[in-house]
């Protein structure tokens, strides 16, 4: 049985492509779009360039904007009910990750009796009732891609993915104005997710060419371009180049998808609220070194497309190299990774341990497979 990809239906790049949103609205003939998004994008004055083409493009709008980040899942249950009073034609979602995956499941729940609980449970219960636009206003989510939608479960301590093929967006636009202001933090964070993306799925049990050509691309822009946007804000082309390798990361995960980094740092989110760019960071490099000598050539390929001018290196020094620049990446763009200022404790790996082990979904793409002994080991390391 073969691998799949699947991918938005259009995408428009470029600096200054939120402009596009008029053809959209032209080519669906709406008139009333919903748009997601939440404070920090309107207080960034993101979203208003947004509300200003749509009204030029003579349509009304209804703003949600109180989801709060990293939501449980009851929080986004309360968003589809307020949206259920609203009509419109078009779901438009300015903002990160949160905001995007809260747009999807309620583009599937619009005037359902499903709820997002009952999407943990079987996520193929509800089909897509209206189509929906993306506009990422960080540089790593990838969530304009994917599938995916992740959401918190408190009374679990931890995070779950629903995959439902038919929450793959509609139309992406990809237009570095929208992160053109985005602090230093936010591109290091959310730049490390996407690096993980495309590292993971590359080195992923279910990876094959088509995956692979997208985990590449985007590892080659991702790589290249996130220490000097961190340190640089006013490099628009290394921008729109990271936010593209974002977009491939997150294409890529439709086809192969992420493996133990993203399994293991769920229950630090899910409990300890700990940002999800943060949690991968942390655990990032720990887990390739785990990783390593089954994915020792993959790391080679890896370090070949990004770095080729260290193609005499050896298969293993190429890997190592690679682990050796994410490690300096988190290091060099300064994301905070002592597990205690979060309030994280040894007496918690129990807990870790067993929430991690339940991650099946992304451990079973893992190329090695982890024992409970190899997971408390990788938590080990970083709540010294």
């Amino acid at each position: 049985m073969g691998y799949g990809i699947k991918l938005p239906a259009c995408v428009y790049s470029g600096i200054g492509s939120t402009g596009d949103m008029k053809t959209i609205v032209k080519q669906e003939s709406a008139k009333k779009v919903l748009v997601f998004t939440d404070k920090g994008v309107a207080g960034a004055g993101l979203l208003q360039k947004l509300l200003t083409v749509l009204e030029e493009a003579g349509v009304s709008c209804r703003i949600f904007d109180d989801l709060r980040p990293e939501p449980a899942y009851t929080d986004v249950e309360k968003v589809v009910e307020q949206m259920n009073w609203e009509n419109g034609d078009l779901i438009v979602a300015i903002g990160g990750g949160s905001v995007m995956d809260a747009a999807k499941l309620c583009a599937l729940l619009k005037g359902s009796s499903y709820t997002v609980k009952d999407l943990l449970d079987n996520p193929l219960l509800a089909s897509k009732q209206m189509k929906t636009v993306m506009i990422p206003t960080t540089c790593g989510t990838g969530s304009e891609a994917t599938c995916n939608a992740i959401v918190a479960i408190p009374e679990e301590g931890s995070k779950k993915g629903i995959v439902n093929e038919q929450m793959i967006p509609d139309y992406v636009i990809l237009d570095a104005q929208m992160i053109a202001g985005l602090p230093a933090s936010i591109v290091a964070v959310t730049g490390v997710d996407a690096l993980a993306h495309v590292v993971e799925c590359f080195t992923s049990k279910k990876a094959f060419p088509l995956s692979d050509t997208y985990a590449l691309a985007g590892a080659k822009l991702i790589f290249r371009n996130i220490e000097k946007v961190y340190e640089d804000p006013s490099d628009m082309e290394a921008k729109s180049d990271i936010l593209l390798g974002a977009f491939y990361g997150g294409v890529a995960i439709t086809g192969s998808g992420t493996t133990a980094v993203h399994a293991l740092s769920y229950p630090l989110g899910g409990k300890f609220h700990i940002a999800h760019g943060v949690s991968n960071a942390v655990l990032f490099a720990h887990v390739m070194a785990f990783n390593k000598d089954a994915c020792e050539e993959r790391l080679a390929v890896l370090c070949d497309a990004v770095y080729p001018e260290l193609l005499a290196m050896t298969w293993e020094e190429k890997a190592d190299h690679m682990i050796e620049r994410i490690a300096a990446i988190v290091k060099n763009t300064k994301i905070p990774t002592d597990l205690n200022t979060f309030g994280v404790k040894m007496e918690d790996l129990d807990f870790l341990v067993d929430a991690g082990s339940k991650q099946q979904r992304l451990l079973v793409n893992n190329r090695k497979e982890l024992s409970l002994d190899d997971i408390r080991d990788i938590y080990m390391k970083v709540l010294k």
